[in-house]
C-alpha cells in the first residue's frame, strides 16, 4: 500500500537534489551524531554501539541477547563481537539461561554498573552539542522515533 502526497510534488529536478533528500539528511546528521560522541566515549572505553547496549542494559538488567538485539535493532552478527568486547573489558557476563540453555542471559558486573556514573556526563554534552533546550530534542526525538515506525511499517507492506 503506496500512500500518495497530500499535496503536488516539486517537480524531479527539484527532488533529486541531494540536499532536498531525508534520508542524506539522516544520514550526515548519524554520522556528525557518531562523530561527535567519540570523544565522549573514549574516556569511558566505549564505541557507540557498546554505548547503546549499555544504555539498554543500565535499563534492564538480565535481559537475554535476543532481546537486546530488538531492542537495539542490531542481529546476532554485529550482537556477539559488541558483547564479547564488553565482557573482555569486564563490563558484562553471559550466561545460558538454567531453564532454556538456547537463551543466553546479560548481567553487568560490578564495574559495569559502575560505569554508569561516569557515563552520566553524556547526556549533558549532547544537550549542549545540539544547541537545543531539553523540549526541542525530546519532540525531536519523538518525531524521529514515529518517521522510523512509519517507514519501518511501509518497508513491511512492501516486502509483503
Amino acid at each position: 500500500m503506496v500512500k500518495t502526497a497530500s499535496q503536488p510534488l516539486p517537480p524531479a529536478s527539484e527532488m533529486l537534489k541531494l540536499d532536498h533528500q531525508l534520508c542524506f539528511a539522516l544520514y550526515s546528521a548519524s554520522l556528525a551524531m557518531t562523530k561527535m560522541y567519540k570523544p565522549l566515549l573514549d574516556p569511558l572505553n566505549l564505541t557507540y554501539p557498546q554505548y547503546i547496549a549499555m544504555l539498554v542494559l543500565w535499563e534492564r538488567d538480565g535481559i537475554t541477547v535476543s532481546e537486546l538485539g530488538q531492542r537495539l535493532q542490531l542481529d546476532s552478527g554485529t550482537l556477539t563481537p559488541l558483547l564479547k568486547r564488553l565482557e573482555g573489558n569486564g563490563l558484562v557476563t553471559r550466561q545460558r539461561d538454567s531453564v532454556d540453555e538456547r537463551r543466553v542471559l546479560l548481567h553487568l558486573t560490578s564495574t559495569g554498573r559502575a560505569l554508569k556514573s561516569r557515563a552520566a556526563k553524556v547526556p549533558p554534552e549532547v544537550v549542549c552539542a545540539a544547541n537545543c533546550t531539553i523540549d526541542e530534542l525530546a519532540s525531536l526525538t519523538r518525531r524521529l522515533k514515529s518517521l522510523r515506525d512509519e517507514i519501518q511499517n511501509y518497508s513491511d507492506a512492501v516486502a509483503g
